[in-house]
């Protein structure tokens, strides 16, 4: 295991590479650039503008700048922020805690919900219980992100139960660290439902199809031939091979987090890494960008990983296949 693991990250360095050239250059072939607008301002000269291209680099050829940047990253250096001044990663750091802790949070929601339910779903087939947790799952795949987060912001303002946007609440420099710690799970609610709501649906729709796939496999009606009991059929052969798709989708998953944020964070207000890049990308913070893009592309090869490991920890042969 410990050999694969070390040629998988080994693997992902020429990917994670592929990736910053596609994006470096995409976000170059846009007309402009971040000084466009002190061109603009008449009271800025010229030589003042030079300074700032000399200064920033960008007074050189896309390639020259890429390899710079690259040579940069290799020694930890992300670049410097056009917009807020400062290094790049004092700013991705502060934003990257929240999107963190939004993600993980709703990852917790859909698994700790989704897969129970479709257990359920799959147990008590064609009940009133499975046809309400199917309608349910119809109704959740259905709505879009945002238009889910405007019925929470509207019911939130109208209720006064949860906060409607923001991280945390005003005074809480002077919360203990347990109001503190409440304070944030309290912010985090109606984002972290937002988001995972379709991915507890789409979650226990698969489970549910995942298990009845496989109570009705050869092996199963050979262990309760053998008088096995049905607990034990179930939960320990049946549930185990049923939950590997589930598993496997955990790195598309974090992407799809980490992607279906950037709407959910501008809606409620949250300083996640989703609304920054759109910050980034309206001032042309060349840096910033990269930056982000290529951190949420080293989460998605992790989260990847992580997807492998944990889908050789529930099935011996894909841990005879990866050792």
């Amino acid at each position: 295991m410990l050999k694969y693991i070390i040629r998988r990250l080994i693997m992902a360095i020429p990917v994670l590479i592929g990736v910053s050239i596609v994006a470096f250059f995409v976000i170059q072939a846009a007309p402009g650039d971040f000084l466009d607008q002190y061109r603009l301002n008449p009271s800025i000269s010229k030589e003042q503008i030079d300074l700032l291209e000399t200064q920033f680099g960008l007074d050189k050829d896309p390639v020259t700048q890429y390899f710079i940047w690259l040579g940069n990253i290799v020694q930890g250096d992300w670049g410097y922020s056009f917009i807020y001044k400062v290094p790049v990663w004092n700013i991705l750091f502060r934003r990257l805690e929240a999107t963190l802790l939004l993600s993980i949070t709703t990852f917790i929601f859909t698994w700790g919900i989704g897969i129970p339910l479709g257990i359920v779903g799959a147990l008590k087939q064609y009940t009133f219980t499975d046809q309400a947790l199917s309608t349910f799952g119809f109704i959740g795949i259905s709505i879009p992100n945002f238009f889910f987060a405007l019925l929470w912001l509207f019911m939130a303002a109208a209720t006064g139960l949860f906060p409607i946007g923001g991280i945390i609440s005003l005074g809480f420099d002077d919360m203990n660290w347990f109001q503190q710690m409440v304070d944030y799970f309290w912010h985090v609610i109606g984002p972290m439902v937002t988001l995972g709501t379709a991915g507890l649906a789409g979650t226990m729709r698969v489970m549910r199809g995942q298990l009845l796939d496989e109570m009705n496999k050869d092996y199963v009606e050979f262990a309760r031939a053998k008088g096995m009991p049905d607990r034990i059929v179930t939960y320990k052969h049946a549930m185990r091979n049923a939950i590997n798709p589930v598993v496997t989708s955990l790195g598309f998953n974090i992407a799809t987090l980490l992607g279906g944020a950037v709407l959910t964070e501008r809606v409620f207000s949250w300083p996640g890494m989703g609304s920054l890049i759109i910050e980034a990308l309206e001032q042309q913070d060349i840096f910033l960008v990269m930056a982000n893009l290529m951190l949420s592309a080293l989460l998605l090869v992790v989260g990847n990983l992580i997807a492998d490991i944990l889908l050789a920890a529930v099935d011996p042969r894909v841990r005879i296949r990866l050792g």
